[in-house]
């Protein structure tokens, strides 16, 4: 892509009204664009990153079993008093139909709607187990969003659901979500800093999981045993006695963290309400079991960036990154026949084409944060000076030693 055909441009200040890293970078290197309190706009650079962060999300779902569906966004006010939800959410948008007077609520999550959903499909024990998922908005009336991509009042969300016909194989598959909930994580570039955290079940189960990420801009404190590599939310150190749940260490140390994934093992709780049944192979009627599964893309986005950044702007792990490669020109046209190589043998490029002073441009390209940045000027001559974003130092090579970078 030529960066001169972008409609975006990038910003030297910061944003005065927002004060997460994450925020002020993503807005100032034209990956989003602030609508209002916790609702954005992806840009062309940004929008690559949700992508290539929903298809590795994506392919893991795929693997667990998960069959992809979209669920709406508008739900009716009476699914939500079925499951006794629709005064206790304190974060649902609600509103009425000017015209027919009919209740209605934004989807904060799908619990009351997957669940009647699985419910016309499934009598019999031959049916089951059933995997769903989606990738969609969601919307949440928080009263404080503050933190940019972190908390938003519209947002991205990948749902999974689990049906199962007892608790052991929900238990199995839970097992399985939480080793594939490691390997996302791994895949966007935060996978060291991110930890299998106890939390509380609220009225689903004695606990549930979350996925947190070590950060100084982290709004949770969690409690990390360096023996297991697991932690504990703050909000059960107690329960567990201050140890381990799983060795019993109490020396843990306490961090601040940003949650990006929460499993919840929700048993019998939807499937009750909506009196969702199946035909046991000796005839007898049994509930279905539900597990659900979410991770946020938005709020991933954000925490990458403040795990991955430093002065001078964003470093992307190479998965998420909107193109692998940055092409730097300092002489206009010396870049092309490069630009072109690399689009040639299917890499994804950035072309810095611009009318720009070389310190305008370096200090767009550090802002950035692509993985390779690619210099190419009367100086370099028949070469390339490549320079990682992650690292300060950058060599010369010849373009047909371009190849191993690919």
């Amino acid at each position: 892509m030529l960066q001169s055909k972008l409609f975006t441009k990038t910003q030297k200040e910061d944003p005065r009204e927002e004060e997460s890293t994450n925020a002020k970078l993503l807005i100032r290197a034209g990956y989003v664009d602030k609508t209002m309190a916790g609702v954005y706009t992806f840009l062309p650079l940004g929008w690559k990153v949700i992508k290539k962060i929903e298809e590795i999300i994506r392919r893991e779902m795929v693997a667990l079993g998960g069959e992809e569906i979209s669920m709406p966004t508008l739900q009716p006010k009476k699914n939500w008093e079925t499951t006794g939800r629709y005064d206790a959410y304190d974060t649902l948008f609600k509103f009425q139909s000017f015209f027919t007077k009919t209740d209605y609520v934004l989807g904060p999550t799908h619990e009351e709607i997957v669940s009647p959903l699985v419910g016309k499909f499934v009598s019999s024990y031959k049916d089951l187990p059933v995997r769903i998922f989606q990738i969609q908005n969601k919307f949440r009336d928080e009263k404080r969003s503050k933190s940019g991509l972190l908390r938003g009042r519209e947002f991205l969300m990948k749902d999974l659901y689990s049906f199962d016909a007892d608790p052991k194989e929900l238990e199995k598959y839970y097992e399985k979500v939480k080793k594939s909930y490691a390997k996302i994580f791994r895949a966007v570039g935060i996978g060291r800093q991110t930890y299998l955290t106890y939390a509380s079940g609220g009225t689903f189960s004695k606990y549930s999981h979350e996925f947190q990420t070590l950060t100084n801009a982290g709004e949770d404190a969690i409690y990390v045993c360096d023996k297991c590599r697991l932690a504990v939310n703050r909000e059960i150190i107690e329960d567990v006695h201050g140890a381990c749940p799983e060795c019993g260490n109490k020396n843990l140390r306490e961090e601040k963290a940003i949650e990006v994934g929460n499993i919840f093992p929700l048993k019998t709780r939807f499937s009750s309400a909506f009196g969702l049944k199946f035909a046991g192979a000796n005839g007898v009627e049994n509930e279905i079991f539900m597990g659900c599964y979410g991770i946020g893309l938005n709020r991933l986005m954000g925490t990458i960036v403040e795990v991955s950044h430093d002065e001078r702007g964003i470093i992307w792990p190479e998965a998420v990154a909107p193109f692998k490669f940055h092409i730097v020109e300092l002489k206009k046209g010396k870049g092309r026949a490069l630009y072109e190589k690399l689009i040639k043998s299917g890499a994804e490029v950035l072309y810095d084409d611009r009318d720009a002073t070389a310190g305008e441009k370096f200090a767009d390209a550090d802002l950035i944060g692509i993985p390779w940045r690619l210099v190419v000027s009367d100086k370099t001559k028949d070469k390339v000076e490549v320079r990682k974003r992650s690292e300060s130092k950058s060599k010369l090579i010849s373009y047909g030693s371009l190849g191993q970078l690919l």
